[in-house]
C-alpha cells in the first residue's frame, strides 16, 4: 500500500513537472514570436518611410526612382513567426534603398535640403534604432528559450513537445567591423 501511494505521487510530481516546463516553454516561445513581431513593426515603419522618400526623389531622378520601386516590391512582411533569416534579409533590402536614395541625394542638393526629406530621414534613423532594439530584445528572448530547450531535464519535455532551437538574428555584413577614423 505504502509503495502504491509513493509510486502515485512520483507520478503526480512528474505530471505537475511536465506541466509546468511545458507553460514555461509555451511562455518563451511567445516571447520570441512577439519580438519578431515588434521587429516587424519597425521594419513596416521604415519602409513607410523609405517609401516616402522614394517619391521624393522622383521629381529628381525619374530611373532612380523606377529602381527603388522595384526595391520596395521586394517588401515582405516580417511577423511572428518569420525567420531570423527573413527579418535580416528585410534588413538588407531597406539599407540597399537606403544607399540608393543618398546617393540621388549627393547628386541634388536640393533634394538634401528639402525639409520633408530632411524629417523623413530623421524618422527613419529613430526606426532603425528602433528596430536595433527590438533586434536586441528578440536575441535575448531566444537565448532564454533556447537556455529552457537545451538544458537537461527541461530539453526532454522539449523534444517530447517538439520545441526546437531558434536562429538568433545576427547582425548585417559589415556592419561589425569599425570604420577607419581618418584626423
Amino acid at each position: 500500500m505504502t509503495a502504491i501511494i509513493v509510486i502515485v505521487a512520483i507520478a503526480a510530481v512528474l505530471v505537475i513537472w511536465f506541466i509546468a516546463v511545458q507553460r514555461k516553454l509555451v511562455g518563451k516561445d511567445e516571447l520570441c514570436s512577439n519580438s519578431m513581431s515588434q521587429i516587424g513593426v519597425q521594419q513596416n515603419s521604415r519602409w513607410d518611410a523609405v517609401s516616402a522618400l522614394v517619391e521624393l526623389t522622383r521629381s529628381y531622378n525619374e530611373h532612380e526612382y523606377k529602381t527603388l520601386c522595384d526595391v520596395i516590391a521586394q517588401r515582405r512582411q516580417i511577423d511572428g513567426r518569420s525567420s531570423a533569416e527573413e527579418a535580416s534579409a528585410q534588413e538588407e533590402l531597406i539599407g540597399g534603398a537606403l544607399s540608393r536614395i543618398n546617393l540621388v541625394a549627393e547628386q541634388y542638393p536640393q533634394l538634401k535640403a528639402n525639409e520633408t526629406y530632411a524629417r523623413t530621414m530623421e524618422s527613419i534613423n529613430q526606426y532603425e534604432n528602433n528596430v536595433r532594439v527590438s533586434r536586441m530584445v528578440f536575441n535575448d528572448a531566444v537565448t532564454a528559450y533556447n537556455r529552457i530547450v537545451r538544458q537537461f531535464p527541461d530539453s526532454i519535455v522539449a523534444g517530447m513537445l517538439k520545441f526546437s532551437v531558434r536562429e538568433y538574428l545576427k547582425e548585417p555584413e559589415g556592419k561589425t567591423e569599425m570604420p577607419p577614423v581618418k584626423f
